[in-house]
């Protein structure tokens, strides 16, 4: 029986030095059909290199492992494989000329994904093995929207902590503050009923999906971790950086305070 194809947005702006890594961890999802679109936006670091590099590993890599001792010749035989799974996935790779911001590559990917449902991943965070498939059982099962636990973890891959999401409702996680996180995944034909993310914005992923939830999508929760999520505590850079930290934080309070007020309205 076929499964659903899933389609990952992976945008990337100069975070080079993690980009094969997120790359490894979605194609090696125990998930069977994949679709990841990598939009560069624009990076001036070696982004496009370790692109190149990744797209000639998925044909050209291989490795092996020792199958078989061979007592008349003395011999451990091993059997060479495709270091890459070869079926069910594809890439694609679009180029920004210029950066023109997280939500604006955001926007171009999930316009050029053709999957039932999707997602979007940082280019310096890993998922763990079993989350697209994980996240299909609760999608197919009648949820719209479905959000995991992460593992915080540093720059050597260290964890952190854990990030423990709380179960949906929707005055806990938009009411109280913003608790979807960023493993999650959802169907793509949201998109459709309530539009894009807000490229005015950096608290775009928040609004966006509490303009899901207010127009009534169906969120679940796993309570399992399923996502490590990159903490730059010590690398204040690009978003991470305290002026648009402050701005991001200060645009999330303007929407917890809509929140609020839709509450109050639906509770009337």
């Amino acid at each position: 029986m076929s499964q659903p194809l899933v389609s990952l947005i992976v945008p990337a702006y100069n975070q080079a030095q993690y980009l094969a890594i997120c790359l490894d961890s979605i194609w090696f999802q125990d998930y069977p059909e994949l679709e990841v679109v990598l939009v560069n936006d624009g990076s001036t670091d070696a982004t496009a290199e370790v692109i190149a590099a990744f797209q000639r590993g998925l044909t050209g890599d291989t490795v092996s492992y020792a199958s078989y001792y061979n007592t008349e010749t003395n011999v451990i035989e091993r059997v060479e494989h495709p270091r890459f799974p070869q079926q069910g996935r594809t890439l694609r790779v679009i180029n920004h000329e210029g950066n023109k911001g997280l939500a604006t590559a955001l926007n171009t990917g999930f316009q050029a994904a053709t999957g039932r449902y999707c997602t979007y991943v940082p280019c310096d965070d890993v998922l763990l093995p079993s989350m697209i498939s994980e996240m299909v059982g609760v999608l197919e099962a009648g949820a719209d929207f479905v959000f995991a636990d992460m593992a915080i973890v540093d720059d050597t891959g260290r964890v952190v902590r854990r990030f423990a999401l709380p179960d949906y409702s929707f005055e806990r996680c938009f009411g109280d503050w913003y608790f979807c996180g960023v493993a999650k995944l959802y169907r793509t034909e949201l998109h459709q009923r309530f539009g894009y993310y807000d490229e005015a914005l950096l608290a775009h992923d928040h609004e966006l999906f509490q303009r899901f939830a207010e127009g009534g999508a169906r969120f679940a929760h796993i309570p399992r971790v399923l996502m490590n999520v990159r903490d730059h505590a010590r690398r204040e850079v690009d978003i991470h950086a305290p002026s648009s930290w402050n701005r991001l934080l200060e645009e999330s309070k303007v929407l917890v305070r809509q929140a609020r007020r839709f509450l109050a309205e639906k509770n009337k």
